[in-house]
């Protein structure tokens, strides 16, 4: 989607990616097994791949780098405020919609979006850098053999690792220590993003400001102090409690490699599309990970993730102790 955004421009792409997006959202309800609902949700996840990132790189694009981080702010707040809401809603409106009426409700909203944003989005443009076809996979490679970006990107996946493995399983966290039905579980998850939602924009104006070398460390250690506040059972106050902060943990680490990655040599576009790959690449393994040590327990599983994000949020003061305003 990225070496494509650079040659069509950043609105077709959002454009046509929602547009598909919806449609395959609305057809999921027609599923008739779990086999075809898993083939339209993975249809539906790579049409999905060039709404969000594309946006990234359109900010990229259009504001410098020592302002990106306010609006990368707005973009990653508004997307965890969209979790906030539209899990729990779901969860709500399920028993009157059912699970199909969920998906073609989806569907629709997908569509109206799709038609505000024709109108909002700029007027396509070329990119400043268009790598030709045939060396694409040349730029990716720059990318990583690049020291800030081996760094930045290895750590988006490690990231991406430690937050996935414990907010996938929260729901069935939550019903096996509290016994919470379905819409229970929707308001206990509430609070994730509620966080992002709020503080994004500001969490990018310091970043903007002061640089992203204590944010990031800062952000993981809220995430270990989550994951093992968790680990200890406590009552469910303080679990929505730890819930809220977990998704704040996140706000202050992937807004920020998102400015970062923008700020790379060469295609935006190809260096945005690499950090989504291993960020999704990063939540698919690190709930596979938490579900192998689930066998023993929540507690060791969280205890687990909790000291992986302690020792991620060590590694990351020397890792990123460059990344101070330009």
């Amino acid at each position: 989607m990225g070496p494509l955004s650079d040659r069509t421009g950043r609105r077709p792409v959002i454009l046509g990616s929602l547009l598909i997006f919806a449609a395959l959202t609305a057809a999921t309800a027609l599923a008739l097994g779990a086999t075809v609902f898993i083939v339209m949700r993975i249809a539906t996840g790579i049409a999905a791949s060039g709404v969000v990132p594309i946006s990234l790189v359109l900010i990229g694009d259009v504001f410098p780098f020592a302002e990106r981080g306010r609006a990368l702010g707005w973009l990653f707040g508004g997307m965890a405020g969209g979790i906030a809401v539209g899990s729990t809603a779901g969860a709500l409106a399920e028993p009157v919609l059912g699970w199909n009426g969920l998906f073609l409700v989806s569907g629709l909203s997908i569509l109206l979006v799709g038609a505000l944003a024709a109108f909002l989005l700029p007027r396509p443009h070329r990119a400043p850098t268009v790598v030709p076809w045939t060396e694409v996979a040349t730029g990716y490679q720059r990318l990583l053999a690049n020291v800030r970006g081996a760094r930045t990107y290895s750590y988006v996946l490690l990231n991406a690792v430690l937050h996935s493995g414990i907010y996938t399983w929260l729901g069935v966290y939550l019903v096996q220590r509290f016994d919470l039905g379905v819409i229970g579980v929707g308001l206990a998850l509430l609070g994730y993003g509620v966080p992002g939602f709020l503080f994004g924009p500001v969490i990018g104006r310091l970043a903007d400001k002061h640089g992203r070398a204590r944010i990031i460390p800062l952000g993981m250690l809220t995430a270990a102090a989550c994951a093992f506040v968790l680990a200890v059972d406590p009552p469910l106050p303080v679990v929505v409690a730890a819930i809220a902060i977990l998704s704040l943990g996140y706000d202050m680490t992937q807004p920020l490699f998102g400015g970062i990655v923008t700020d790379f040599p060469g295609s935006t576009g190809q260096a945005v599309g690499l950090m989504a790959f291993a960020l999704f690449l990063g939540f698919g393994t690190g709930s596979l990970i938490f579900q192998t040590i689930l066998g023993a327990g929540f507690p060791l599983a969280l205890g687990v993730f909790g000291g992986g994000a302690l020792l991620a949020a060590a590694l990351a003061l020397p890792l990123f102790r460059s990344e101070r305003p330009h």
